[in-house]
């Protein structure tokens, strides 16, 4: 398949998040080279308090040279270094937006959009966090609610089974949805790659989420590639706006409603990830089982 250039991908639909370390800023341009679809520079859980300031440095420095834009992960509101962080990015013309680490209520990011005008992911990542989902996701300063899930699991003491974290996962896709927010954000997984990295993936993208933290580079264009529309969904939806064209457009029953959202909004994000149907596929699938009138 073909895939365009992360930028691209604007945040709203961004699947693969790439934390880049901002105590080493000689990475922050091979994340930039990578098929991450955001480059958030991380001055918050990757760096060690004595290094707070040359990392805080470092990130305006770099996003205030030759064009640099990207996304910033800063310390949680209430620590000692929250007010620092945005007083600091609020001179950096590159700023695309923050994640706002630790948010346990809708005025954390209140706050924080008082000190800075940009777009605020909130990083939910404690159970007082999760419980207040509904109120964070309403928020008119949140973007989106991304899912902070090494300290998550910390606080909570759950295991890392899709299973058991079945129920927050689902919390923060029907909290976004209810909000009207995009899809929200997954954790990372931890040094995986290939097929661990697809199926965790695929748990993200069953429940919903439509972004991912990633942790490497390598991470990121496996990332996009489960959290984009499936080879299977664009054929299909191909195949059914040109039946459904060649018929006169006309609705011919209950699941046609259904099947026509679906497939224009499959077609839409492939249009927006670059993907296409390679010429001369011409697989049969089955409609989406949810398209199905009952």
């Amino acid at each position: 398949m073909s895939i365009m250039p992360a930028t691209a991908v604007g945040a709203e639909l961004a699947r693969s998040w790439l934390l880049v370390n901002a105590a080493h800023p000689d990475r922050f341009d091979p994340a930039v080279a990578s098929a991450a679809d955001v480059v958030l520079l991380d001055i918050e859980d990757a760096v060690a308090p004595e290094g707070k300031d040359q990392a805080r440095a470092n990130v305006v420095e770099w996003l205030s040279t030759n064009g640099n834009q990207g996304w910033v992960r800063v310390n949680g509101f209430g620590t000692e270094w929250w007010e620092q962080d945005l007083r600091a990015l609020a001179e950096a013309p590159g700023l695309q937006g923050i994640m706002l680490a630790m948010v346990e209520s809708p005025e954390h990011v209140h706050r924080a959009a008082q000190h800075l005008d940009t777009k605020i992911v909130a990083l939910v990542e404690t159970a007082r966090g999760v419980q207040n989902l509904p109120a964070i996701a309403d928020s008119r300063h949140t973007f989106r609610l991304g899912l902070g899930l090494g300290d998550y699991r910390r606080d909570t003491g759950f295991d890392d089974d899709p299973m058991t974290l079945a129920y927050t996962r689902s919390q923060f896709t029907i909290a976004s949805k209810a909000a009207g927010l995009p899809g929200p954000i997954d954790g990372p997984a931890v040094g995986a790659l290939g097929v661990k990295l697809a199926d965790s993936a695929g748990v993200t993208a069953q429940f919903g989420m439509t972004g991912k933290i990633c942790l490497m580079p390598e991470q990121t264009a496996t990332v996009n590639e489960i959290l984009s529309p499936s080879m299977a969904d664009r054929s299909w939806a191909v195949e059914f706006l040109s039946e459904f064209e060649a018929h006169g457009s006309q609705i011919r029953n209950g699941s046609d409603l259904p099947r026509l959202a679906r497939a224009r909004k499959v077609l839409s994000l492939s249009q927006a990830f670059g993907l296409t149907v390679p010429e001369g596929y011409d697989l049969h699938f089955e409609a989406p089982l949810d398209t199905y009138h009952c």
